[in-house]
């Protein structure tokens, strides 16, 4: 389980993401490049909200399980829904692959016991509308040579698969020490 779920780590992902964006931009396809790391960038930035929130507020809301939503299931989903975007696939199979790469790296997530089952759910969801959002405003893709984005793609694979770059615990130390938690959590969870 630790092989798949290592793929959508954030040391693998983001390194992917950039090189992704180089390659169309370097075959001139400027718009894909930039909207592949705008939407990505926003689900990421949306499940760092998100992470902010569930961890200031886990007394509040512990019962339903939700601590941190999966920022490695939300990354595969929209990283998985964006490639079939660039690859000029079928518009009708980009829900089903990045719901695919929701299932497989969100039950891997369960397995390892990293995350509940509400926590993959949620950062399912979030992938899904930043998949949504990348094909809604990319536009259809130019005639793009497949092999340099794909040579890419497995070199930065290769590169980068193991690597952890333990985001989870960086998120809730800087926004502990910043705090970042909202008040209220506190005053809440300390009611119950």
């Amino acid at each position: 389980m630790t092989f798949l779920t290592d793929f959508a780590d954030q040391a693998v992902v983001l390194p992917l993401v950039l090189a992704v964006a180089v390659v169309l931009g370097l075959q001139g396809w400027w718009r894909g490049a930039l909207v592949w790391f705008g939407a990505i960038a926003g689900t990421f930035a949306v499940m760092l909200a998100l992470k902010l929130f569930f961890m200031g507020c886990s007394g509040v809301f512990g019962p339903y399980a939700l601590r941190s939503p999966s920022g490695h299931v939300a990354a595969a989903s929209v990283i998985a829904g964006g490639l079939v975007v660039i690859l000029g696939r079928e518009r009708a199979l980009i829900l089903p692959i990045a719901a695919l790469a929701t299932a497989v790296i969100g039950l891997t997530r369960i397995g390892l016991h990293v995350h509940s089952w509400p926590e993959v759910i949620l950062g399912g969801c979030v992938g899904l509308v930043g998949a949504l959002v990348l094909v809604g405003c990319c536009g259809p893709p130019p005639s793009l040579r497949l092999s340099p984005l794909i040579l890419t793609a497995a070199v930065v694979l290769g590169l980068f698969h193991g690597q952890h770059l333990e985001a989870e615990v960086v998120i809730r130390q800087a926004a502990s020490d910043a705090g970042l938690f909202p008040e209220w959590c506190h005053d809440n969870a300390a009611r119950q």
